[in-house]
Parts: C-alpha cells; sequence; structure tokens
C-alpha cells in the first residue's frame, strides 16, 4: 500500500460499487473493489433472480456525470408509458408516463453490471478482487478482513471503506456495532418470480416493446419489460399465499386462464410452467437506516444504506444518483474531480463531507422508499379506477398549461432530479388540494375551474412566478 495515495476499498461489485469505482478513480484515488461473488463477466448467472431494470434521467445524469454513458445507452428500449391489459380478454389501454414525450427506459440489469465493471477496470488505479468474503472490519484502524475463494483469510487496509454489498450489508451491520443507527427493516406481504416472454416466430417483439405491460388485478398484478433480443422479462407480484396455492400444473394454468389469458399464448403453456416451478421465488422489502457514515472511515450507499421495493422502477437510480451526490458533495469539502486539492483529503474535511452526506442523502432516501411502497398500490389497482383518471388529467393539463410549475409527481421522480424528498412533499400538499376541491366541487368542476382559473390568473396579473411559488411549496 502506497501511504502517498489516498485508498478506497469499496465493498461489493454490483451496479453502484463499480460505478463508485469510476467516481473515485477519476479523483486519483487508488480503488479496490471486493466482490463475494464470481465475475459476473465471465460466469453464467443463473436466471429468475431479478426484476428487470428502469433508467431515467436520475440514473442516466450519474452516468453521463462519470463519463461512462457511451456504449450502454445505446442499449436502452424507451418505454414512454403503461399498457394496461385489462379483464379478461385483456384490453389494452395505454397510459402516457410523461406530457411531452419522456420515457423510462428498460435495461439488462446484467448487461449494466458488466459494462461498469469494465469501464471502471479500464482505470489503471483500479483493481477489481472476486470472491473475497468480508468478514470483519475495525472502522478506527481501517482493517479489513476477508476469505477468498480457497479459505484463505487476508487482511487489507483502507483510508476509506465503502459498503456497496447490498440489502444484507456486511458492511453496515459492522457499522452499526461503533455508531448509534437506527435501522428499520419490512417485509411486504407480496413476493414475486419471473417468467420469459420469448420473441414470435420471425424474431419480433409480441407486445409493443415501448410499454411497461401491466396486468392489474387490485390485491396483485404482472408487469412486463422488453429485452434487446425481442423477448420479454415477465415479472408476477401477488402474496406469499397466492404463490402457496399453486402446487401443480393445472392450478397455475387455471390461475393463468382466470387473471392473465391474453398472457399464456405469448408466452406458452410448456414455458410458462417450467419458469414458474423452476425459477425462485423472491421476497420483497424496504430498509431503511441512518446515518450512513462513521468519520472519515466509511459510508454505506445504494440498497446498503436503502433497499426499496422495486414498484417506482427507482432502485437503480437511487443508487446511481447517490454516486453522483456523493461526489457533489466530495467536490465541495475537498475539490473537484482531477484537481491536485482531491488527490489525498485530510480526515477533517473527509468526514465533513460524509456527515454532509447522510443529513442530505437519508431524507431523500427515506422518501423514495415510501413512494415504492405507495407505488405497488397505484399500479395493481388505482390505474384502473375513475378517480385516479380523472386526478391525473386535471395534474396533466395543468402541466401542459405550467410545465415548469405544476409538476405531476411521477415527472418528479422519474424525469427530473428534484430530491425526493421535495417531489413527496409537493405531492401531498396538491393532493389535499385538489381532493378538498373535488369533495366539494367534484372533480368535473374542479377541473374545469383550474384551466380557466391558470388561464386568468397568468393573464390578469396573478403572473407565473406566484403559481410557481403556490404550487412548488
Amino acid at each position: 500500500m502506497d501511504k502517498n495515495e489516498f485508498h478506497v476499498a469499496i465493498i461489493g461489485g454490483g451496479l453502484v460499487g463499480a460505478l463508485n469505482a469510476v467516481y473515485f478513480a477519476s479523483r486519483g484515488w487508488r480503488v479496490t473493489v471486493y466482490e463475494m461473488r464470481e465475475d459476473i463477466r465471465t460466469t453464467k448467472i443463473a436466471g429468475g433472480r431479478s426484476i428487470n431494470l428502469a433508467l431515467s434521467v436520475r440514473g442516466i445524469s450519474a452516468l453521463e456525470t462519470a463519463g461512462v454513458g457511451r456504449g450502454l445507452l445505446d442499449t436502452l428500449i424507451p418505454m414512454k408509458g403503461r399498457m394496461l391489459h385489462l379483464g379478461k380478454t385483456g384490453r389494452l389501454t395505454s397510459q402516457n408516463y410523461g406530457y411531452f414525450g419522456e420515457a423510462i427506459n428498460s435495461v439488462d440489469r446484467k448487461l449494466v453490471n458488466q459494462h461498469l465493471l469494465s469501464m471502471a477496470e479500464k482505470n489503471l488505479k483500479v483493481t477489481l478482487k472476486f470472491q473475497q468474503e468480508i468478514l470483519s472490519i475495525d472502522y478506527d484502524k481501517k482493517i479489513l478482513s476477508f476469505k477468498q475463494a480457497d479459505g484463505k483469510i487476508v487482511k487489507a487496509a483502507a483510508d476509506l471503506i465503502v459498503g456497496a454489498d447490498g440489502a444484507f450489508s456486511r458492511v453496515r451491520r459492522e457499522l452499526m456495532r461503533v455508531t448509534r443507527m437506527n435501522f428499520s427493516q419490512n417485509y411486504i406481504e407480496h413476493a414475486y418470480v419471473e417468467l420469459s416472454m420469448p420473441s414470435s416466430a420471425s424474431g419480433e417483439y409480441v407486445m409493443d416493446p415501448n410499454h411497461l405491460h401491466i396486468w392489474p388485478r387490485q390485491s396483485f398484478m404482472m408487469i412486463a419489460l422488453p429485452n434487446i433480443d425481442k423477448s420479454f422479462t415477465v415479472t408476477v407480484f401477488m402474496p406469499w399465499a397466492n404463490f402457496d396455492a399453486i402446487k401443480t400444473e393445472a392450478n397455475l394454468l387455471e390461475f393463468f386462464e382466470t387473471y392473465f389469458a391474453d398472457a399464456i399464448p405469448l408466452i406458452g403453456k410448456e414455458l410458462l410452467v417450467k419458469d414458474f416451478f423452476k425459477n425462485p421465488k423472491g421476497s420483497l422489502m424496504s430498509i431503511k437506516c441512518k446515518p450512513y457514515h462513521y468519520k472519515s472511515s466509511c459510508v454505506i450507499i445504494g440498497d446498503a444504506a436503502h433497499a426499496m421495493v422495486p414498484f417506482y422502477g427507482q432502485g437503480m437510480n437511487c443508487g446511481f444518483e447517490d454516486c453522483l451526490v456523493l461526489d457533489e458533495i466530495l467536490t465541495k469539502h475537498i475539490g473537484a474531480r482531477g484537481s491536485v486539492e482531491t488527490m489525498r483529503p485530510s480526515a477533517e474535511k473527509l468526514a465533513l463531507a460524509l456527515e454532509e452526506y447522510s443529513a442530505t442523502r437519508n431524507p431523500d432516501a427515506e422518501a423514495i422508499c415510501d413512494l415504492a411502497m405507495d407505488n405497488y398500490i397505484e399500479m395493481r389497482s388505482s390505474v384502473t379506477k375513475l378517480g385516479y383518471k380523472v386526478k391525473k388529467s386535471i395534474e396533466g393539463f395543468m402541466h401542459r398549461l405550467l410545465p415548469k410549475t405544476v409538476i405531476p409527481l411521477y415527472t418528479m421522480v422519474s424525469f427530473s432530479r428534484i430530491p425526493y424528498s421535495k417531489a413527496l412533499t409537493i405531492s401531498k400538499s396538491r393532493t389535499i388540494l385538489y381532493d378538498r376541491i373535488g369533495k366539494v366541487f367534484g372533480y368535473g368542476v374542479t377541473f374545469a375551474g383550474l384551466v380557466v382559473g391558470g388561464v386568468v390568473w397568468i393573464k390578469y396579473g396573478g403572473g407565473l412566478k406566484r403559481i410557481h411559488g403556490f404550487f412548488m411549496r
């Protein structure tokens, strides 16, 4: 270990750990990534264990700022909205995500991880070590202990330890021994299983690839996201009790005939049965904790700090934005990437930066955890209800009229970098306003009143600034 270099040990070589390695190396820091699994680029990873990912503005911003977007962003499949499959016949209806052509993007988790690992490894400052199981950490001495694939125990030293080792983070567990960490972990009663929907006989998509397909069934749902090989990854979300009730092939086919009949010929009965019983059923949970750091020694990031259920498509985006926010705060305290002053930061400045990161990022992370939980109800149930559609119409019209002022919650979360906590606060206050007016006057009158009132206010002196302040507080 060269004492003249600043050394960072990143525990976890997944999406967030790999991107963080790129950011840290660009500061001239020596980075070692320790990953418990084998190298995902050279081994076959079993399917059925991950939910398809949706990349949006926050994640794209982090990738582009790090300079690793090229090549990866070319593989994205834009999804402009939800395609709802309603009733037994699978009647289709589309709901756009944005009002000005915005789209979220379907992306392959393995492809993203492979790309980021390769981009990190291109920097001579980065070393990737696989099959390294973290055993213990001394945060004051900054010494880590690992077990290698051959069973040998080795130790390593670092100036900064970064926990990017996921929802069941060992770094976080060790951190709880030296900090007064508040921690909560909540499983929901629902689980998931992944299925495959192959391309057609002619090698084309069997459904519109520019939508996220949803079969909303009130207490459960199924979704499908497109892949670049013209297939779809299908995920069924429902209570464990529903999974437990499906014990035979006949049970499964009866269930699908009742709730997802239009999907059966698209998936194929044989593949449906094979995937459903072969692929593992995954639990879904939400994790919140604080603080995220210890002095100048350690910081946790991504799912290690804030695991969330997948229903807002923000897990990866939030984790990538963690890297960007941390980089912005490091720049504020110790200098810009590539500058001389950032090469060997003092412990005092680094501690201040990590403290600010904890204080700044925690409210936003907790907000998106809550929003992700709420969005499951919207996806599986609310999207089919008249009140939801009317409210969306009202807000959509106002957004078109005042695009920088009346911004829908989904737009703030997926198509901007407005802090999650601010987006949640704005949405709550606006929903209370709409509901109160709607209950008194009815949603139809409310819609007309907002339209006329908005136009009059703008034209006769209300002014855009006053409107902006009213709706964005």
